[in-house]
């Protein structure tokens, strides 16, 4: 398979901690330097929260901007895809860092359960979202927590709400949300064949799951997710020493498969998302 592998990383989250493991970075300094080393190992795509100082998720423009400026320093070309998502604000607050016209920001089109609240995502604020990125030029990484949500993103694309390709990341292995499950996953990448066979599409798989949800997408022609926003180990017995040790896995599975892993200008392209 000759098509080439995009691999996002996911740095921080809004969830982990240094108490659960102290390579997750917190400050916009930390942030920087884990991404770069992620980037050196072979991602493409940066996926961005931002923290207070004491580690609490907020979705504070000023921070996304000190970020963003030292992301294009010392990760030339990266691709910057900045989170909307629900634990670092409410309502319009989850999109105010989108006037910074990062490359792609992440939107989920529907609600769902989350371990232990609703993940509410009203068709207002989804729109509003959507009509902010379009205004800003930002491509949406559709976050899929259900598989409504992917019949949602289609039916929002082919109505023209959604600005650049579609591009839909499968979230696996949330409780009381989507399975890590392999006919789930099988069932959802043929979907998208039949739904939208021009668009592209990734998955995350939520703690222990990465690793395999790396290996159904890379295994099956998509693109993926790893990260320590989504998995804090290498395994049961080890805490994951950094982002790039959960990169170097990755890379090392589109060794197995004999695809090449995306570069920067390559994963640009694919997204059809405009140069750095």
């Amino acid at each position: 398979m000759t098509k080439p592998c995009i691999i996002c990383v996911a740095i921080t989250g809004s969830v982990p901690q240094k108490a659960d493991n102290p390579a997750v970075p917190i400050t916009i300094d930390e942030q920087v330097e884990s991404t770069h080393a992620a980037f050196e190992a072979g991602a493409s795509i940066a996926h961005c929260h931002v923290r207070m100082e004491d580690g609490t998720p907020t979705s504070d423009p000023e921070r996304f901007a000190r970020l963003k400026e030292g992301l294009e320093k010392h990760c030339p070309g990266m691709i910057i895809q900045f989170s909307t998502g629900g634990r670092s604000g409410a309502g319009a607050e989850r999109g105010g860092m989108l006037p910074l016209r990062p490359d792609m920001a992440s939107l989920t089109v529907g609600s769902n359960n989350f371990p232990t609240r609703v993940y509410e995502n009203p068709p207002d604020l989804v729109a509003w979202l959507a009509s902010e990125m379009t205004k800003y030029d930002i491509t949406p990484e559709i976050e899929a927590f259900d598989l409504s949500h992917i019949h949602q993103a289609v039916m929002m694309k082919h109505a023209g709400l959604l600005p650049g390709k579609l591009y839909v990341q499968f979230v696996m292995g949330v409780k009381n949300a989507m399975p890590a499950d392999k006919d789930v996953f099988d069932y959802y990448v043929r979907t998208m064949e039949r739904l939208a066979p021009e668009a592209e599409w990734c998955a995350a798989g939520i703690g222990r799951h990465q690793i395999e949800v790396n290996e159904w997408c890379i295994a099956a022609g998509g693109h993926t997710r790893t990260g320590l926003e989504d998995n804090i180990r290498l395994d049961r017995a080890h805490l994951a020493p950094s982002n790039a040790a959960l990169v170097e896995r990755a890379v090392a599975l589109c060794e197995k498969y004999e695809r090449p892993v995306a570069s920067v200008a390559q994963a640009r392209e694919i997204l059809g998302l405009r140069a750095a």
